[in-house]
């Protein structure tokens, strides 16, 4: 059993009161915001820093890694903090040899593509897994005193699991396929490993002070309902239920995933992130109104002007109608060529909209 975290008594007005407020499906003050890739990519003085350190330099160092988590709580004024990390960074510690090329993203030097590959693949103590990522939280949640909450985040074992068969990103996942289909016995012991150290690495995040997690499932619109519930899902709900034994809530995001939504909503998760390629309103319908859902404004509407961005705001909360439990967000991440100033903007006009 894990350990239950204390109800805490949160200020009134806070971000942290506002992000908790909606996943608990409690009316909050205002809609909640934070937007995925919020921590770099459009400002410069991330951009500064990333000329001086390699990516996993930086998720791995908790000082460099606070300052970045804090950048847009500074700049836009978020309701919640989402830690500056990488899904990759627990792979290293399963003794996974990997790098993150620019403008590429992560390459596996040695793909897993045998029952022995599986084998040598370490399964860390839930308190070796993630170390840094732990600091972290720590020295995020030290400098926001209770102001926004903190977000943590692993991967989801499908796309570990497709980043580690493939060695780098796919368009087709052939090789994943392949494995998960042709040879069954390789598939499952490689999913049982990695489930095994995404439940403890997330734990361990909340038992360093997240308030929230995020399992992010990148690639899982790649299957169809059938082929994910039997494949994935049993994973999946191993994770969301170690997640609720903490009483803390938790996240359920993926991409192309408008076929998956009543799936996705059966795995346990509280909140269901949704994409820019669904209509929330009918999304949410799909999901289930006992459920929180997260989104989902199509993030290229922040590469123009911001008569076009408050036009699909106010599209995104029309859909929502005060419905308690949602979560203002993009429908992926922020695109490193947005304005930082509309993005303050948006924070700004969706507390205005939404202010009980």
């Amino acid at each position: 059993m894990q350990r239950k975290q204390a109800t805490p008594v949160l200020p009134a007005h806070t971000g942290v009161a506002r992000f908790l407020d909606a996943c608990h499906h409690r009316v909050p003050d205002a809609t909640p915001v934070w937007f995925m890739r919020q921590a770099g990519r459009c400002l410069p003085e991330y951009r500064a820093i990333r000329q001086k350190y390699d990516m996993l330099t930086m998720v791995k160092t908790p000082e460099l890694s606070t300052e970045v988590t804090l950048m847009p709580i500074k700049r836009f004024g978020v309701d919640a903090a989402v830690i500056y990390s990488d899904i990759m960074l627990p792979l290293q510690d399963m003794g996974v040899s990997l790098e993150i090329q620019h403008e590429v993203g992560p390459v596996i030097h040695h793909p897993i593509r045998t029952l022995k590959d599986v084998e040598t693949l370490h399964v860390p103590g839930h308190d070796e897994v993630g170390r840094c990522m732990m600091e972290t939280i720590r020295l995020v949640k030290r400098e926001l005193t209770g102001q926004c909450a903190v977000i943590g985040f692993a991967g989801a074992p499908f796309t570990l699991a497709s980043y580690l068969v493939e060695g780098r990103p796919s368009r087709d996942y052939r090789n994943t396929k392949a494995m998960m289909y042709g040879q069954p016995e390789i598939w499952h012991a490689l999913m049982n490993k990695l489930t095994d150290v995404t439940c403890d690495y997330l734990v361990e995040q909340i038992h360093a002070g997240a308030d929230v997690v995020q399992l992010f499932d990148s690639w899982i619109g790649a299957l169809s309902p059938s082929v994910y519930v039997y494949y994935v899902q049993p994973y999946v709900k191993r994770i969301f239920a170690a997640v609720k034994q903490t009483d803390t809530p938790a996240i359920h995001f993926g991409t192309g995933t408008s076929a998956l939504l009543e799936e996705l909503a059966a795995s346990g998760g509280d909140i269901i992130g949704l994409d820019w390629q669904v209509d929330l309103d009918d999304a949410w319908a799909s999901v289930g109104f006992d459920h929180g859902v997260q989104g989902n404004l199509d993030p290229m509407r922040l590469l123009t002007s911001w008569p076009v961005v408050e036009e699909g705001m106010q599209d995104v909360l029309r859909r929502a109608a005060n419905r308690p439990g949602h979560i203002f967000n993009l429908g992926h991440g922020v695109h490193p060529q947005t304005d930082p100033a509309l993005l303050r903007q948006l924070v700004d006009a969706v507390h205005e909209t939404t202010m009980r």
